[in-house]
């Protein structure tokens, strides 16, 4: 591959060496450049790739691409370009044939509701024989191929080289989470999404390794939809018009107001032994009766999303119904079956607002008590933990405090911070640092009519302690526990 192949859609000068330069391979790991590679010099949070451009001279690297002064041994042909995160992506797209163009893409955003709302579009494509790749918090599924996920949106190579992989397996179509982070630093750039969804917004990843402030926040996610081509948008949230303010997409609006195009009235619970779920009447530009196998008000949101996405790919309704009555969504208020007369679930909720979105979503089913489970992550914003705790007291009947993810702190440092939080409100609370042996309490005392949720690690398979990911999947545990292991 020719060098300035990869380059036609940047804008670029090439201030040293030969454009024409024949290429390997595409890397911005200094760990995989091989001989005749184009490396491209990202900064990062803890490295910044220009410090290993003797490094990539040395392993016989035909370029390198920059964004500023630096030394640059003699031999190499040297890229300037403006923003490399940039560069990478258009340069991805480039190096494996622009696969986004033999997609359609579904690019989700939003602080809550990204997940499962990916979930149920997947569902709903592939149950109307649709095949359908998805990139997102848990995993990346390719056909019968399923890789674990590091962040949320991955680097724009990996999401590049997703999409061709997805194309090449007979995807017809690919739906991601687009975080913030993701926006902001370009792992979605090099390609139009064809749709857009925006599901909500709240104060979160505010702090110096993430966002500096909300505007920042807001203005990341906004950027979304300067980058598709119908947007789908929550019109309810306090923030949508400044999500929206400089779109260059068409827009339609989903929510339970009857001011926006697509709306759901008639809202109702349904519970049954071991089933929480949600039901409703569509309004709007369609009209039907919906029953979604997910409990919540914020099932009702998702579920608009993808249903108002859906219409627009010609999804008809016989396929959409049958689909969201029948989904689960691995860490997202996934009910665990037990022989137990309690319902037990698993959620994901790790920060207050997704908990006391929980909670009070529970509480709406009128459950004799609520038992929430939880403990925080360690080397993380000390607030979240006083503000889960508040939340928890408040919200639930019995609080039990136990270890998340500890990392490099002490597990009890973590769990009295979260007591100064329980400390403010009124509900009865329990300390056990060992999450199997809080998961055993919660089994044994609940009753029948009571809910118990562990919230926290979700989808999560292991427990990080002090550097090292052991395996604990809440799965295993409550059999272990059925077991009498």
């Amino acid at each position: 591959m020719i060098l300035k192949d990869l380059l036609e859609r940047s804008d670029y000068s090439c201030v040293q060496g030969d454009e024409n330069a024949e290429i390997s391979s595409l890397v911005y790991d200094s760990r995989k450049i091989e001989k005749d590679s184009v490396f491209v010099c990202i900064s990062g949070a803890a490295f910044d790739g220009h410090e290993f451009i003797g490094q990539a001279a040395e392993k016989g690297a035909a370029a390198v691409v920059i964004e500023k002064d630096t030394e640059i041994p003699e031999g190499l042909t040297v890229i300037r370009v403006e923003d490399t995160r940039l560069a990478l992506a258009e340069m991805s797209a480039a190096y494996f044939g622009y696969p986004a163009e033999e997609l359609t893409t579904i690019g989700i955003t939003g602080t809550k509701g990204k997940t499962t709302t990916t979930y149920m579009i997947r569902q709903v494509l592939e149950h109307a024989g649709q095949k359908t790749g998805l990139i997102g918090t848990i995993e990346t599924i390719i056909g019968d191929e399923k890789i674990p996920s590091v962040n949320t949106t991955p680097e724009s190579y990996v999401v590049q080289e997703s999409f061709r992989k997805m194309a090449d397996a007979g995807c017809k179509n690919v739906v991601m989470e687009v975080s913030s982070q993701g926006l902001m630093l370009h792992r979605v750039s090099g390609f139009t999404f064809d749709y857009g969804i925006f599901t909500n917004l709240a104060e979160d990843h505010i702090g110096e390794n993430e966002h500096k402030d909300m505007d920042d926040y807001i203005h990341c996610k906004s950027l979304l939809f300067q980058q598709c081509r119908q947007g789908i948008v929550n019109g309810d949230d306090d923030y949508v018009e400044r999500i929206i303010k400089d779109h260059t997409c068409d827009i339609e609006t989903y929510g339970m107001k009857d001011t926006n195009d697509v709306y759901a009235e008639n809202v109702e619970l349904i519970q049954e032994p071991g089933y929480l779920g949600v039901a409703y009447d569509l309004k709007g530009r369609q009209e039907y009766r919906v029953a979604v196998d997910i409990p919540g008000d914020f099932t009702v949101y998702n579920s608009l999303a993808a249903i108002s996405l859906c219409r627009h790919m010609g999804i008809v309704k016989e396929d959409v119904l049958e689909a969201l009555n029948s989904i689960q969504v691995k860490g997202r208020l996934e009910i665990v079956r037990t022989p137990g007369e309690y319902t037990l679930m698993i959620d994901y909720a790790h920060n207050a607002m997704s908990l006391s979105s929980l909670l009070t979503t529970i509480r709406k089913y009128n459950p004799n008590k609520i038992y929430c489970l939880f403990g925080c992550g360690g080397n993380r914003a000390k607030s979240r933990r006083y503000e889960m705790g508040e939340v928890s007291s408040n919200l639930a009947d019995l609080t039990v405090v136990t270890s998340d993810n500890p990392r490099y702190e002490e597990p009890m440092d973590i769990i009295n911070d979260i007591l100064v939080g329980v400390h403010k409100g009124p509900g009865e609370y329990v300390t056990i640092p060992d999450r199997k042996e809080a998961i055993k309490y919660c089994m044994e005392h609940a009753g029948k009519g009571d809910i118990v949720i562990l919230a926290g690690k979700g989808h999560e398979d292991y427990q990080e302690i002090k550097g090292v990911k052991h395996h604990m999947d809440e799965r295993d545990l409550i059999q272990e526990i059925l077991e009498g292991r």
